[in-house]
């Protein structure tokens, strides 16, 4: 069974770009980026910028837009088992190119290696700073969240 990912959180004002791999089952379920309420991915933004981890999701978008901050994931459509990134398997790429082309996107984070091989492979001359940071997901036992207070601070 395969599975599309969601919209991109963007506006022709963002400056950097966080992606992902693909969404979570939990994320599916509630039909919004990083839905798993054990992930640290807002929990990261609420100590870096200030945003409110427990708000609702449209006001998670717009507090995104507010810092010039885009959100994506690398992968459009695939075939996955539950949530692990081993077991994805790519059928169609977003097209993060066509983001980035023209805009005033010039920085893009990977939360994780998946999404940044994924990033790699299919966008292999994408012109943007891209930076490898540890995946927030709560199965990444090495998480290291000084890295991406570090990056967002330096944003």
């Amino acid at each position: 069974m395969s599975f599309k990912s969601f919209p991109p959180i963007f506006d022709e004002h963002c400056r950097l770009l966080i992606l992902g791999s693909f969404p979570s089952v939990k994320s599916r379920e509630v039909s919004f980026y990083y839905g798993n309420k054990q992930n640290r991915f807002w929990g990261v933004l609420e100590e870096a910028l200030g945003l409110d981890k427990y708000a609702a999701p449209s006001d998670k978008a717009a507090f995104l837009l507010e810092w010039h901050i885009a959100l994506w994931d690398v992968v459009c459509e695939c075939e996955i088992k539950g949530s692990s990134d081993s077991s994805l398997v790519c059928l169609k790429p977003n097209e993060v190119d066509r983001l980035i082309k023209g805009g005033s996107i010039k920085t893009i984070l990977c939360n994780g290696t998946t999404a940044f091989k994924l990033l790699n492979r299919y966008f292999p001359d994408i012109d943007a700073n891209t930076v490898l940071l540890p995946s927030t997901s709560p199965a990444n036992v090495r998480f290291d969240r000084e890295k991406w207070l570090d990056a967002l601070k330096n944003f």
